[in-house]
């Protein structure tokens, strides 16, 4: 885990914390960086909204890339680094939101 340069978040992230209109909670502030165009985004829906492309999701082989963001410290964490912090980030501690499990689906391959 490296703390990153700043980093562009695309769609529509209201806040520096890289929540969107589509989620917003206080928990809400990663980013993730999408497979298919290597950019990031705050959610699937911002995806969906402004890229001219399908969505593809990150294959199991490749959890070791850096492709979530924290958006409170704005360090880049892996997939596997992400999946294993127990919803805080490893690096500040602050909490993520455990509702993200719901789309693992929509990023990670099974």
């Amino acid at each position: 885990m490296q703390k990153s340069k700043i980093i562009q978040v695309s769609g529509h992230a209201i806040d520096e914390e890289t929540r969107c209109v589509h989620y917003h909670s206080d928990k809400d502030i990663i980013a993730i960086k999408f497979y298919c165009c290597q950019t990031y985004f705050p959610c699937y829906e911002c995806h969906e909204e402004k890229a001219d492309h399908p969505s593809q999701v990150w294959p199991k082989e490749a959890q070791q890339e850096k492709a979530i963001l924290c958006g409170s410290c704005k360090t880049e964490l892996s997939i596997q680094d992400y999946l294993q912090c127990h919803s805080k980030c490893p690096v500040c501690k602050s909490a993520f939101n455990p509702g993200c499990q719901l789309h693992y689906h929509l990023y990670f391959e099974k």
